[in-house]
């Protein structure tokens, strides 16, 4: 089964304090952030070189777990750099604000040029830089927006869009046979048709919008934050299941396009990939299904373990400073991203997933190690200084 995962370029929030006795972080750097977006990445390296999932057991179950719901939440700590960008408390207007929008823009173009680079090497990774990159301009104009306002329109965006690009699929499918690979195929592959079309995956970025605009230092709102997103999580899952077994006809249809990893499907991807071959499969919430419940399932997973990261960082210092590696981590996830798609290229790994669990601890080991000595020396990761360089012509914007 190949499973496709990616990370994202989001840089890393701004310094964060342990939480005083009034409930309250100081201000600064959510260093939780760091540490979801480090795991997020770990997740993705178990999708891509860790055992294959149908292997079952304790391990299958693991790297079950990380597939689908590791990019996600990636996409939804994106919302995070949208908002760290364009101003947090409150959206940078003037002068302020037309440089912050190109920033968004000038790191969107750099996304999309070092994903299309690095799908040309030849990589079997499904690479989401350059989907990545529209995610950011397609949510940019909504930058001003609350964290209501952006809770509806994400809402709105999980019930509608997938039924969209559901009822569009045929049309896509014959129309492909027409184009050629240009331009306007790689448009329509960004948007609709392709691993992580945006039209199904700007939601989870709209919904970390919104989280982010927040006040993310109370404690009270982390901990009604992880209660709505485990909430999320059931009501993802637990209604795909009771779907597909209420709802007449529809497992038995699900079965027969998709054999009887379909019982499954209501939270794993063992049952294939969406198709158009049946509605049934509008019901069902894998990871990478692309439907309403996939999306609700998935945000709630990635909205309970930022807000989990966040209270376990502030309140047990010692979690802290154990986890200051994969934190580290998570401060250049870009740099860890292209560092794995490089040492998957230069090892010949074909299969994904598939390799034996020691490979995959060798990716984090190595990872980790990198990112705390780099750490030490420099605020930035590697690939990070240079995307803050890039963007930093934006202050010549009047």
């Amino acid at each position: 089964m190949t499973t496709q995962h990616a990370q994202a370029a989001a840089p890393a929030l701004g310094a964060a304090a342990p939480a005083h006795g009034n409930g309250r972080a100081r201000a600064g750097r959510l260093i939780g952030v760091d540490l979801a977006r480090g795991l997020a990445v770990f997740g993705m390296y178990a999708a891509h070189v860790g055992p294959d999932p149908d292997q079952g057991g304790a391990t299958g179950f693991l790297m079950e777990l990380a597939h689908g719901r590791a990019s996600a939440l990636f996409a939804f700590l994106a919302g995070f750099a949208v908002v760290l960008i364009t101003g947090r408390s409150a959206p940078k207007t003037g002068l302020a604000g037309r440089q912050a929008v190109a920033k968004v823009v000038i790191r969107a173009a750099i996304l999309m040029a070092a994903g299309t680079a690095l799908t040309m090497t030849g990589t079997p990774v499904e690479i989401i830089l350059a989907y990545y990159g529209v995610y950011f301009l397609l949510v940019l104009p909504l930058h001003r927006l609350g964290a209501g306002s952006l809770a509806v329109i994400a809402t709105g965006a999980a019930v509608i869009f997938p039924q969209v690009l559901y009822l569009a699929a045929p049309a896509l499918d014959a129309g492909s046979a027409h184009r050629s690979r240009g331009v306007v195929d790689g448009i329509v592959s960004l948007l609709f048709s392709g691993s992580y079309p945006a039209v199904a995956w700007v939601p989870f970025v709209i919904a970390g919008m919104a989280v982010a605009r927040l006040d993310l230092a109370s404690t009270a709102v982390r901990i009604r934050l992880t209660v709505s997103g485990a909430a999320l999580a059931v009501a993802g899952y637990g209604g795909s299941w009771l779907a597909l077994h209420l709802v007449p006809g529809a497992l038995d249809a699900l079965t027969v396009v998709a054999g009887p990893g379909a019982a499954s499907a209501w939270w794993s991807d063992i049952a294939g990939f969406p198709t158009g071959d049946t509605p049934a499969w509008l019901l069902v919430a894998s990871p990478h299904s692309e439907t309403t419940m996939s999306i609700v399932g998935n945000t709630g997973v990635a909205v309970a373990v930022v807000a989990t990261c966040l209270i376990a960082v502030d309140t047990v210092p010692r979690l802290r400073a154990l986890a200051r590696p994969v934190i580290a981590v998570g401060s250049m996830s870009l740099t860890a991203y292209v560092f794995h798609i490089v040492g998957i290229r230069l090892m010949g790994i074909e299969e994904l997933p598939g390799s034996p669990l020691p490979v995959l601890v060798g990716f984090i080991a190595a990872a980790l190690v990198f990112a705390t000595i780099w750490s030490r020396f420099f605020r930035r990761g590697p690939l990070e200084w240079l995307m803050a360089k890039a963007t930093g012509i934006a202050r010549y914007i009047q």
